[in-house]
């Protein structure tokens, strides 16, 4: 069955950096479109990044220059590396599979000093 596991939440002062990992598995990573998404308290989930197979991405306007998405289809990982981190950005953070209904467990990331 479809797994996906997130990892590399936590605890971080403003400004700092953290890497996600959402390791992939039952299904043919390779071939799918992926997406990172948050929900912070109180408010709808919302869009983070996509890859496609091909490695082409799209960000949330407002986190463009902060965040990278990328994947190693050799590890069936998604990653998401996040810098300059702000109070805002806390929140769940989710892995996603394109155009399915298959998440992760989301994992927590929270922004404060």
């Amino acid at each position: 069955q479809v797994q996906l596991v997130e990892s590399g939440g936590g605890l971080v002062q403003p400004g700092g950096s953290l890497r996600l990992s959402c390791a992939a598995s039952g299904f043919i990573f390779s071939i799918k479109t992926m997406g990172w998404y948050r929900q912070a308290p109180g408010k709808e989930r919302e869009l983070v990044a996509i890859i496609n197979s091909l490695g082409s991405t799209n960000y949330a306007d407002s986190l463009k220059g902060r965040f990278t998405i990328s994947r190693d289809n050799a590890k069936n990982t998604l990653y998401l590396q996040m810098n300059s981190l702000k109070p805002e950005d806390t929140a769940v953070y989710y892995c996603h599979v394109e155009y399915t209904d298959y998440w992760g467990q989301g994992t927590q990331v929270t922004v404060s000093s």
